[in-house]
C-alpha cells in the first residue's frame, strides 16, 4: 500500500513541542524494534576483536568491503556476543576452525538489530557459523596458491642450490622465543663439534602484525645475501591457532622471491602452511631444522673422508706405477744416449778427417755456388716487378669501368624507388582522406541517433513522475487517516475515543473512534 509524508502546515508546526533528542532516539528504536523484528543471518569482515575480560562479553567491530579491489569500506558496524553466549561460541569458533575470533576472518552469523538511545545500533550476535569461516579461509588459502603459481614463486626457491654443508644461517624468529633458544642450543652443542654462524633478523611470527615484519626482515636479508647460505624461519613454540600468518601471502611471496634456499621450521606437527609449500625444505620443528643442518653437515664431512681414502689410495697406487715407469724410462733412456753419442764420436771424427783434406776446394765451389744464385734471383725478380707493374695496371682500368656502371644502374634504381614511394604516399593520404570523410558522416549519424533516443527516455520519465504525483491520487479516490498530525498504518496506533482525520480530495473529515475491529486473517 503506497504511503505518503505531507510537510505540516505553519499552523500546524507552531501547536506542536519540538522533540527531544532522546524522544527522537526512543523512536527510532521503535521503529527500528518494528521494521526488524527477527534475527538475521548476515555475512561481514571482523576488523576489530575487544573481549572484556572483567564482565566476560566480547566487542566486535564488523565491516563489509563487498568486491572493491582496494577495500574501501561500503559498511561497518558495531557488535556485542554477551558473556554466557561467548563462552560457548568463542570455544566452538576456535575448536571447529582452529583459530580464535580475530580482526580479518569472514564469519557468518545470526544478530539480532538493537537500538540504544545512548549508543545507537548495535548487533546482538546470538549463533555464528564456523563452517563458513573455515570455507573462506580454504578459499583464501586456494587463490594465494593459485597466485603464487601464476607468479612462478610456488617452485622458485626450490630451484635454488642449497650448499652441501650450509653454516652461515639468516634466521627469522623472534628473540625471546623458546624455539629459537632450543634452535642455538640445538646447533651450539651438536656432538659433532661443527660451528655455525648465525645472525638473527628479529621478527613477529604470530599475530596480525607478523606478514608484514616477516617480509620486511625477508627484505633485509636479501639485501645481504652474499653474507649467508640459507634462510631459516622458525616459529619458535605457541599456539597452533597462530599458524595463520604463515598463510599469508606476502610470507610466501617474501620466501619466493629470496636470493636464498628458505628453510622453515614453524613447530606445526599436523597442518602444512603455505610458506612451507614454497620453502625450499620443510622441517616440522626449530630442533628439527637443527638436526637437519647438522645432519647436511656430518653427510659432507663423511663423504669428504671417504674422498680423502679414496684419493690417498690412488694418489699412493699412481705413484708406485709412476715410480716403475720412470725407473724403466730412465733405463732405456740412459741406454739410447750412449749408443747415440757413440755415433756421433764416430761421424765427427769421420767428418773432420775430411774437411782437412778438401777445405778450400769445398770454399770455392760454395762461393761460385752463390755467384751464380744471386744473379739467378736478380734476373727473376726484374721480370716478376714487370709482369706485376703491367697486370696492375690492366687491372686499374677494369675496376674503374665496372665502378661506373655500377653507380649509373644504383642511381637509376635510386630515381625508380623515389618515384614509387611517392606514388604509394599519395595513394595512402588519398585513401585516408576518404576513410576520415566516412567516419565523420557515421559519428555525425550516431550522435544523432543518442540525442534520439535519450529525449524519448526523459519524456518517458516525465510522464511516470507525473502519474505519481500524490495529488493526482488523491484525485483518483485515494485518502489519508490521521491522528494528531501523524499517519495511521497500524491499529495499535488507534484507541478508543480518538479523533481521526481523514484528507480527501476537496476537504477534510474528522471522526471519534467508538470501537475497532481487527482483520480476522
Amino acid at each position: 500500500m503506497a504511503q505518503f509524508n505531507f510537510r505540516q502546515t505553519s499552523a500546524q508546526q507552531e501547536f506542536q513541542a519540538p522533540l527531544s533528542l532522546f524522544e527522537l532516539h526512543q523512536q527510532i528504536r521503535e521503529e527500528l524494534e518494528m521494521a526488524f523484528p527477527e534475527s538475521y543471518w548476515v555475512v561481514a569482515e571482523i576488523s576489530q576483536v575487544s573481549p572484556d575480560r572483567r564482565k566476560g562479553h566480547c566487542y566486535l567491530n564488523l565491516v563489509d568491503k563487498g568486491d572493491d579491489p582496494r577495500g574501501a569500506l561500503q559498511a561497518q558496524a558495531r557488535a556485542t556476543i554477551w558473556s554466557a553466549r561467548y563462552q560457548m561460541l568463542g570455544r566452538y569458533f576456535e575448536e571447529k576452525t582452529g583459530q580464535p575470533l580475530k580482526a580479518g576472518l569472514k564469519i557468518l552469523f545470526q544478530a539480532n538489530v538493537r537500538f540504544h538511545e545512548l549508543y545507537g545500533m548495535s548487533l546482538d550476535i546470538v549463533n555464528i557459523d564456523a563452517n563458513y569461516t573455515i570455507g573462506d579461509l580454504a578459499r583464501q588459502r586456494q587463490e594465494t596458491l593459485k597466485r603464487l603459481e601464476a607468479e612462478g614463486l610456488l617452485i622458485a626457491n626450490k630451484a635454488l642450490q642449497l650448499p652441501m654443508a650450509p653454516q652461515r644461517l639468516a634466521i627469522v624468529s623472534s628473540a625471546s622465543a623458546a624455539g629459537y633458544q632450543d634452535f642455538i642450543h640445538q646447533l651450539g652443542n651438536n656432538a659433532y663439534g661443527y660451528t655455525f654462524s648465525t645472525t638473527l633478523f628479529p621478527a613477529i611470527v604470530q599475530g596480525n602484525e607478523a606478514p608484514a615484519s616477516i617480509a620486511k626482515a625477508m627484505v633485509l636479508i636479501a639485501r645481504y645475501s652474499h653474507l649467508f647460505d640459507a634462510v631459516v624461519v622458525i616459529r619458535g613454540g605457541g599456539s597452533q591457532t597462530d599458524l595463520g600468518c604463515f598463510d599469508d601471502y606476502r610470507v610466501a611471496a617474501a620466501i619466493g622471491h629470496s636470493p636464498l634456499p628458505v628453510i622453515t621450521g614453524i613447530g606445526h606437527e599436523r597442518d602444512e602452511s603455505i610458506a612451507d609449500l614454497v620453502a625450499h625444505t620443510r622441517q616440522k620443528t626449530p630442533t628439527a631444522v637443527a638436526n637437519f643442518l647438522i645432519d647436511l653437515c656430518r653427510e659432507v664431512e663423511v663423504e669428504v673422508v671417504s674422498l680423502y681414502d679414496s684419493i690417498y689410495m690412488l694418489s699412493a697406487q699412481s705413484l708406485r706405477l709412476s715410480t716403475d715407469r720412470l725407473e724403466r724410462q730412465s733405463l732405456k733412456l740412459s741406454n739410447l744416449t750412449n749408443g747415440y753419442l757413440q755415433k756421433g764420436r764416430e761421424r765427427l771424427e769421420h767428418f773432420s778427417k775430411s774437411l782437412l783434406l778438401k777445405p778450400k776446394n769445398f770454399l770455392d765451389s760454395q762461393k761460385h755456388l752463390l755467384r751464380d744464385k744471386e744473379q739467378l734471383i736478380r734476373a727473376y725478380t726484374k721480370d716478376l716487378l714487370h709482369l706485376r707493374g703491367k697486370e696492375l695496371g690492366e687491372l686499374t682500368l677494369c675496376v674503374e669501368g665496372i665502378g661506373q656502371r655500377w653507380l649509373h644502374l644504383k642511381e637509376q634504381d635510386l630515381i625508380k624507388l623515389v618515384h614509387c614511394v611517392e606514388t604509394e604516399a599519395k595513394g595512402k593520404l588519398k585513401r585516408s582522406q576518404m576513410a576520415f570523410v566516412k567516419h565523420s558522416d557515421r559519428i555525425q549519424y550516431g550522435a544523432q541517433r543518442s540525442l534520439t533516443t535519450d529525449k524519448h527516455r526523459l519524456d518517458m520519465l516525465e510522464a511516470r513522475i507525473q502519474a505519481n504525483d500524490p495529488e493526482k491520487l488523491l484525485l483518483r479516490g485515494y485518502t489519508l487517516t490521521l491522528i494528531n498530525g501523524k499517519i495511521i498504518k497500524y491499529m495499535n496506533q488507534v484507541k478508543e475515543g480518538d479523533v481521526m482525520e481523514t484528507r480527501l480530495q476537496d476537504g477534510r473529515v474528522h471522526s471519534l473512534v467508538v470501537n475497532k475491529d481487527n482483520n480476522d486473517e
